[in-house]
């Protein structure tokens, strides 16, 4: 297979899901948008929107006035990944199950909020909706960063019985109470599946990672297990990381094969490490103030969507990755090593304990314990 990149900007689908949070008229529906991009849009008239949606929908969208609530769900990723799909899945099944009560709009590709101001936006109510990935947490609630301990799913048949909200990585994530602190409140865990490594060097032991400079979500524990590697790390938003990679910025990144994919990212790395050595989970989130707003039905009805949603979401993650992967293989531009069981107990040996261990007290002493008891038992 040969190498090389092609130069071509990232975000190449158009999205035609995007609407005018004000009404054409008293009792009207939403008018429907056109978006292509942030880009393609302008920063200037994506702000109109959101501050639009506050002037004129603020009210429903708390709760009051007349007419439909509104929930407005911002996400940073392509409605064809994973995540986008599920919340497709999710205001599709509000649409059919809550009547005319309550609406969804979906913002995907960071075309409302990005990285860097979504969770503000959802503590102050500009949007009601996330599903931000769990590193993005990591200043407001460092114990989700149980989620990005390296290596912590050997595949990902272990994720559901490892997160269920009755274990004990489970109870870390929705019973977290530094979010029901910041108006947060948790619905659901949807994944992404399992990460691997990019770069434009060959990666099949972990001292080949040394010296070069990845891309991380903002997690200490992201940071520390590339610091195992020898690598040096850059906090990006997820927008941002293609070109920094293009650009020489970086020299590599972790994500799904979707994830890459839907971003071209492999159009810019000659080489991927099928490593699955991390997880990328997305946490379901909606403002808490807007969520005890709603009537005892709605809210029956948002958590009902969110458990369908759910559950579509990892129906769908594998086939997505499985069809990502395929895509780059036929792209002919990154050569793809699949590590052997011994090379990938290298990578996990030089992180497991060491990296759990040096974040239990961020983490939580008595959650690792656990968990390592049970990486041995």
């Amino acid at each position: 297979m040969t190498t090389g990149s092609e130069l071509h900007a990232p975000l190449r689908r158009e999205r035609t899901i995007l609407r005018n949070p004000c009404t054409a008229h008293s009792g009207g529906n939403p008018m429907r948008v056109t978006l292509t991009s942030r880009k393609a849009l302008g920063t200037a008239a994506v702000l109109s929107i959101a501050l639009g949606a506050t002037a004129c929908g603020g009210a429903r969208s708390a709760g009051g006035g007349d007419g439909p609530q509104t929930i407005r769900f911002s996400h940073v990723v392509a409605a064809e990944t994973p995540k986008g799909q599920a919340a497709e899945k999710f205001a599709e099944v509000v649409d059919e199950n809550c009547g005319d009560e309550l609406t969804v709009e979906v913002y995907p590709n960071s075309e409302l909020y990005g990285d860097e101001d979504e969770l503000q936006a959802l503590q102050s109510g500009a949007v009601q909706m996330l599903a931000p990935a769990s590193a993005k947490f990591t200043t407001i609630a460092p114990q989700l960063q149980v989620l990005d301990l390296p290596f912590l799913f050997d595949s990902v048949d272990d994720i559901p019985d490892i997160v269920s909200p009755d274990t004990a990585v489970g109870q870390a994530i929705y019973e977290n109470q530094e979010l029901a602190d910041r108006n947060i409140q948790v619905l659901g865990l949807w994944d992404n599946g399992l990460k691997q490594l990019s770069s434009n060097t060959e990666m099949t032991q972990p001292s080949d990672l040394g010296g070069q400079r990845f891309r991380i979500q903002p997690s200490d524990v992201l940071q520390g297990q590339f610091d195992q590697w020898g690598a040096a790390t850059t906090p990006l938003a997820f927008a941002e990381v293609y070109n920094a990679l293009q650009q020489g910025v970086i020299d590599g990144q972790e994500n799904p094969y979707s994830n890459i994919e839907s971003q071209n990212m492999h159009t810019v790395q000659e080489h991927i490490t099928e490593s699955n050595h991390g997880y990328i989970g997305y946490v379901q989130t909606i403002n808490t103030d807007f969520f005890e707003s709603l009537s005892s039905e709605l809210q029956d009805c948002v958590t009902t969507a969110s458990d369908e949603a759910a559950t579509y979401n990892r129906e769908v993650a594998a086939d997505l990755n499985d069809e990502a992967k395929q895509t780059i293989i036929d792209a002919d531009t990154t050569e793809i090593t699949e590590l052997t069981p011994e090379q990938r107990q290298a990578f996990k040996d030089s992180v497991v304990p060491s990296v759990w261990e040096d974040y239990a007290d961020v983490i939580g002493q008595d959650l690792v314990d656990e968990l390592l008891a049970n990486e041995q038992g």
